[in-house]
């Protein structure tokens, strides 16, 4: 019961109402108090992963579990809303071109940042390093395996690429048959906004799993953890900050037409989650409501997201040049420039060919070692701390997709602007 619907007191109105803390503040608590736990819990890890991590990954698993209904309805609902293919096209044409192009920017800055400070890096000894590296599957095999032998097996195993390609075909179906598909269209707009629902009501416990999610990273990886490894950490990180400040910071304002303060603040949600989450696809369902937020249409983003999600690993390319100097490094070995200028075209062509593998961060590694000679058991070298990395790469791909979505749909906007300004002029 309140006492006072309202005061007035000395001409001031005072009403009951109290405004809520956003979002992103609550996630921001949520990570600083699992930092603060789990360097309480440092000498006694255990209680972290046996008590507070399960609850993390409960949380992971809701995440997750909304995703495929997310993508498939919503990547349908956008291709139905979209009335032409060819729109389809040209927003996956953009999309791609985007992706890759900042990959290659990214694996650039990583080296360049690794070269500037190779010096002050440890050189670790390299005797008796063993690492069994996954086989990469070849880009054509990538290719047959993006289309599934059934429509049921994709979304039990959550293959992203294979989701999308079974959503696209129904977008498409549902277009092309007319009339008759309109009580489908109806349904998967139904469905659409039923999953963003239960979406929303799950991203409204994101501090309480961000809590329980970095609690025990920190309690197991306290600081000594890095020991030799710190200097090398520390060059990947502030490459991660340059590429997002200078690469996404440029291409929303100039192709977005959003001010970077107002892209980070909107992406602060996101941010903080793939950061303690280390998990591009379980920041998806974050990632749509952000961008949507920062005014990207619901039709770009339900299809560039998921598609970034799978393919684009702009954080993953700087992890890659930084760590193939440092291993260089350790073995006594000064890469050309000819074998860096290969390292970022294998890193940016893999980053296609290994979309969906589990893993892929390591993969393609391995396979940018092999490109330039370097032993692959040099990965051992960094393999364990290897989820310090990832939190920061992670954050880098999915600021990285963001960053795209506003930007394609930006240009599209402009497009259908331009298109309709010449059939009036016809």
């Amino acid at each position: 019961m309140y006492f006072f619907e309202k005061l007035n007191i000395g001409g001031f109105f005072m009403t009951k109402e109290k405004k809520k803390l956003p979002l992103a503040v609550w996630i921001f608590v949520g990570l600083v108090l699992g930092i603060v736990a789990g360097m309480l819990l440092m000498k006694t890890p255990e209680i972290a992963v046996n008590y507070i991590k399960p609850f993390g990954t409960l949380f992971l698993n809701l995440v997750k579990f909304i995703v495929v209904p997310i993508v498939l309805f919503s990547i349908m609902s956008g291709v139905i809303s979209m009335k032409d293919m060819r729109k389809v096209g040209s927003i996956g044409m953009k999309t791609i071109a985007f992706y890759m192009c900042t990959t290659a920017v990214a694996v650039l800055i990583g080296l360049v940042m690794a070269n500037t400070f190779k010096g002050f890096f440890n050189e670790l000894t390299t005797s008796g390093l063993q690492y069994e590296a996954a086989a990469a599957p070849s880009f054509i095999q990538t290719i047959v395996d993006i289309f599934p032998s059934n429509a049921v097996a994709p979304m039990v195993n959550a293959n992203m690429l294979q989701v999308i390609v079974i959503a696209l075909f129904f977008g498409f179906g549902t277009i092309a048959v007319g009339e008759q598909g309109k009580p489908f269209a109806q349904f998967v707009e139904s469905a659409s906004a039923v999953s963003m629902f239960v979406m929303d009501a799950i991203i409204k416990l994101s501090p309480i799993g961000v809590f329980c999610l970095i609690t025990p990273v920190v309690a197991e990886n306290g600081p000594e953890v890095l020991g030799d490894l710190f200097t090398v950490l520390l060059v990947a990180y502030i490459a991660y900050i340059l590429h997002m400040i200078i690469v996404y910071s440029a291409t929303v304002k100039v192709l977005g037409g959003i001010g970077p303060v107002q892209f980070f603040k909107g992406m602060l949600p996101a941010i903080m989650f793939a950061f303690s989450s280390a998990s591009s696809v379980g920041t998806l369902p974050l990632n749509l409501e952000c961008v949507q937020k920062l005014g990207a249409k619901k039709d770009v983003a339900s299809f560039v997201l998921p598609l970034g999600a799978t393919i684009n690993m702009d954080g993953t390319a700087i992890y890659q040049g930084v760590c193939s100097i440092f291993i260089a490094t350790c073995f006594g070995i000064d890469l050309t420039l000819g074998q860096q200028v290969t390292i970022i075209l294998t890193a940016t062509l893999a980053s296609i060919g290994t979309a969906g593998v589990p893993g892929a961060g390591m993969i393609m590694l391995a396979m940018v070692l092999q490109s330039v000679g370097l032993p692959v058991e040099g990965i051992a070298l960094v393999a364990g701390i290897d989820r310090i990395f990832d939190m920061g790469r992670t954050t880098v791909n999915i600021t990285g997709d963001a960053a795209c979505t506003l930007c394609v749909s930006k240009m599209e906007e402009k497009r259908q602007a331009a298109i309709e300004a010449r059939m009036k002029a016809l």
